[in-house]
């Protein structure tokens, strides 16, 4: 119970923490004359990603790689089956050419990467998979490439990629910054420990830990993101949060986690990285059934029924 607890408060001072960060952030930045679109495409894109990044960087250098990648996979299991799901419930969602041809194969690509990267049980005959060093800032040249394709794109573009800036003064800003990271930092701790600890009690892997309260309790932001936007109609937000996210995970995320500890990858993480791929598939081909480009709410009843079961595979298997 005093886990469970903790866990909770992790995510508290977590996702608050990231929240008040992405504000302050922007604040400073709009101050500081730097344009809305490079705001919206780097500030508030890294503060949705900063719970993710933080828990792994705490359950890399601990050496949790089970935790590590099964944060990763099971975040974005959760946002294409899950989010997308839920918010396809509330209203169809239209999605956008650059989306369509590009972002969604992206990601699948990304999904892809993570099964090359992880598969020298396969390719190279080894005892184990393992994510390298070399890998890791593999992933990272390519999120690089992504952060570049997505600036060039608001430029062309920019009433599309803008984003509302709060206006505190200097010294608050800086304040808020402080606290947000803090709040980070604080919170990734007590989730990593904690879930850990909830591991142990109930007997189940970090893995199962990882691709369920973990990886489901960083991702709210996008959650709340995309439910918001979806109720306002803003539906080209609500999935390119969604499949952004998805990108952000696998090529920084997982690349810098990797690069600060190498991951060794257990036979059951090839189960979810499967299933991942499987979700991008899904996403890919929903979008081309039924009414033009658009995630009809049959297909968003389809996303969510597969996460529950997948959801409950993995508890009674764990």
């Amino acid at each position: 119970m005093l886990d469970i607890a903790i866990l909770a408060a992790g995510f508290i001072c977590l996702i608050l923490g990231a929240d008040k960060l992405v504000d302050a952030s922007s604040s400073l930045a709009a101050r500081l004359g730097i344009p809305n679109i490079v705001i919206g495409l780097t500030i508030v894109a890294f503060g949705t990603s900063a719970p993710e990044l933080v828990v792994n960087l705490f359950a890399a250098v601990e050496n949790n790689t089970e935790m590590v990648l099964g944060n990763v996979l099971g975040s974005n299991i959760f946002n294409v089956l899950a989010i997308l799901g839920i918010s396809s419930l509330i209203y169809p969602l239209t999605v956008k050419t650059n989306t369509t041809w590009l972002e969604i194969p992206l990601s699948l690509l990304a999904a892809v990467a993570v099964l090359v990267t992880a598969g020298d049980v396969y390719l190279d005959s080894s005892e184990a998979g393992y994510i390298s060093r070399a890998e890791g800032l593999l992933l990272l040249l390519f999120f690089a490439i992504f952060l570049v394709y997505n600036l060039k794109i608001a430029r062309g573009n920019p009433t599309d990629e803008g984003t509302e800036t709060k206006d505190y003064p200097y010294l608050q800003a800086a304040l808020y910054i402080g606290l947000g990271l803090a709040g980070l930092v604080l919170g990734g701790r007590l989730i990593v420990t904690s879930a850990v600890g909830i591991a142990q009690a109930f007997g189940l892997s970090e893995r199962v830990i990882g691709l369920t309260v973990v990886s489901i309790g960083t991702s709210l932001p996008e959650l709340a993101t995309s439910v918001v936007a979806v109720r306002k109609r803003k539906v080209d937000i609500a999935i390119g949060n969604v499949v952004g996210s998805n990108i952000f995970n696998i090529f920084l995320i997982l690349g810098v986690s990797t690069v600060v500890t190498p991951l060794q990858v257990n036979s059951g993480s090839f189960v979810d990285i499967v299933v991942n791929i499987a979700a991008s598939l899904l996403l890919f081909a929903f979008v081309f059934t039924g009414k033009g480009r658009q995630l009809a709410r049959w297909e968003g009843a389809v996303l969510l029924a597969l996460y529950l079961t997948y959801l409950a595979l993995l508890i009674t298997q764990g």
